[in-house]
């Protein structure tokens, strides 16, 4: 419902393909992990109906839906076909895992593939909280696999990394991916987590990526335009008291009958008094200094005075009665927002000057993942409203904002049929409806299969949607249409 008229999936270096039927519940449990998409929902949901990567590009052909979608080659599920249980346990490759997972790589680009991902993210872990499988890759495993995807032209390496929340040198890691994009000759969009207790991170990355520049290495780092924000709420996945024993023994009954029990005072007092037994214990849920309550002006943007922490002392009361409170409002409903990463100092200004430098892309939006906290798919009209409107301090104009989440973002996957308003190249066009645009509240739906839930967040403002010059989106509600298509490969720009 945000404009969204072409999607890249595959991201990370987690996906479903290649994939042996053997070693199909292996990957749902990594992307369980990752991702945080309930296994059951992948079970019931996935038909399994490939094993190769050119299998499960056919797959997705098949089924009708309303946008274009383009798919990167995921760098576990390639390392379990290969390797099996030696992937999962973090084993090097030897020289023939190595020449299998190139020459795969090599069969996923020509079946369609934009190109390929992989992570080396600490944050990335199993369920069990293990590391994943592309965490034993090393760099010669890394320069293999990226010259069977150079075999094919105009594709692009997409790795994530982080800095901030593991003991990585920058620029150690930033030589070893100039390296390994040196010997494949293919670019190289890099994303990572900026730490809030860094501020000073982002400018070390940019730094270290102008050098590999200067010796012929095209890296780019993908941005977000926001913090990448946790939602925490009573029907959501976590909430400032998923650690106290009464809250959790609350959470096993349905939704309304929960709310029902939270109302009680003996049950408030209780769950009040277990947190207050917590202490000063650290972590994301009782850091309510960098926690703040999302209510109709829809914020994600706040000063450390809006906090509940700031809230608390202002009324005379704990954080914990504060959180506990407004989570109450909205019938059970309302939503606790904490900016985890890319919010240094209390504001977005990091990100406006790194969104602002040549060596950026605007993206990096958990989209369809983290489905019970993260909604990173609104991003595109948060992007549209508060950079070009609502904010209060330095703002972008529209028009950059447009090029940035369009035609800048197409081409750096080397999709340069779209993204511009110009005769012969796709129609693919927003009707909108500025001034009125806005986010809604966040809500939750129970429409994945086995009865799953997801956040969604909707939107305002979006009169008309046209993928390929039919209406897909029609103020702001779908119309069924399904002229999307699966993109196979690069796409050059109109003659």
């Amino acid at each position: 419902s945000h404009g969204v008229t072409t999607v890249v999936m595959g991201n990370c270096g987690v996906g479903f393909a290649p994939c042996r039927p053997t070693d199909r519940d292996e990957l749902i449990r990594l992307m369980e992990g990752v991702e945080d998409i309930p296994g059951a929902v992948m079970a019931e949901g996935l038909p399994w109906n490939w094993e190769t990567f050119p299998d499960y590009m056919d797959a997705i052909e098949s089924v009708p839906h309303d946008i274009d979608l383009a798919v990167m080659l995921a760098h576990s599920p390639l390392r379990v076909y290969v390797m099996g249980q030696r992937a999962i346990e973090l084993d090097a490759a030897t020289p023939e895992d190595m020449e299998a997972m190139s020459a795969l790589a090599a069969d996923a680009m020509r079946a369609g593939a934009l190109g390929f991902s992989s992570s080396r993210s600490t944050a990335h872990r199993t369920k069990s909280g293990e590391g994943i499988p592309s965490h034993g890759a090393l760099e010669e495993e890394l320069s293999r696999i990226a010259a069977g995807v150079a075999t094919y032209e105009d594709r692009i390496l997409e790795f994530a990394t982080d800095f901030g929340y593991s003991d990585k040198n920058v620029p150690a890691e930033i030589g070893i991916l100039k390296r390994v994009v040196q010997t494949s000759g293919l670019p190289m969009s890099l994303s990572i987590a900026l730490a809030n207790d860094r501020p000073t991170l982002g400018k070390e990355i940019i730094g270290e990526l102008d050098a590999a520049m200067a010796d012929g290495a095209s890296i780019k780092l993908q941005v977000l335009g926001r913090a990448v924000g946790v939602h925490l709420g009573h029907e959501l996945s976590l909430s400032p008291f998923s650690a106290m024993p009464t809250y959790q023994k609350v959470s096993q009954l349905p939704f309304e009958e929960k709310i029902a029990e939270l109302r009680k005072a003996e049950v408030r007092q209780k769950i009040l008094d277990e947190a207050s037994g917590m202490g000063d214990a650290p972590g994301m849920l009782t850091n309510f200094a960098n926690m703040f309550a999302l209510d109709d002006a829809l914020c994600y943007e706040p000063s450390t005075d809006q906090s509940i922490a700031a809230r608390a002392k202002a009324a005379g009361k704990t954080s914990e009665e504060v959180a506990y409170d407004f989570l109450m409002q909205r019938d059970g409903r309302a939503v606790l927002y904490i900016p985890l990463t890319s919010y240094a100092e209390g504001n977005l200004d990091e990100m406006l000057a790194l969104m602002q430098h040549d060596r950026t892309l605007i993206g990096l939006g958990d989209g369809g993942a983290h489905v019970g906290m993260i909604n990173d798919a609104a991003y595109p009209t948060f992007m549209l409203t508060h950079w070009t409107r609502d904010r209060q301090g330095p703002q972008l104009s529209l028009a950059w904002i447009i090029k940035a989440m369009t035609s800048q973002s197409a081409r750096a996957v080397g999709l340069h049929d779209r993204g511009v308003l110009k005769p012969g190249y796709k129609a693919d066009v927003n009707v909108i409806d500025y001034d009125n645009m806005r986010l809604l509240y966040p809500d939750v739906l129970y429409d994945l299969p086995a009865g799953g839930k997801r956040m969604v967040q909707r939107a305002r403002g979006y009169a008309a949607t046209l993928v390929d010059g039919s209406i897909i989106a029609l103020n702001d509600e779908p119309t069924g249409a399904t002229p999307g298509r699966l993109i196979r490969g690069p796409q050059p720009a109109p003659a």
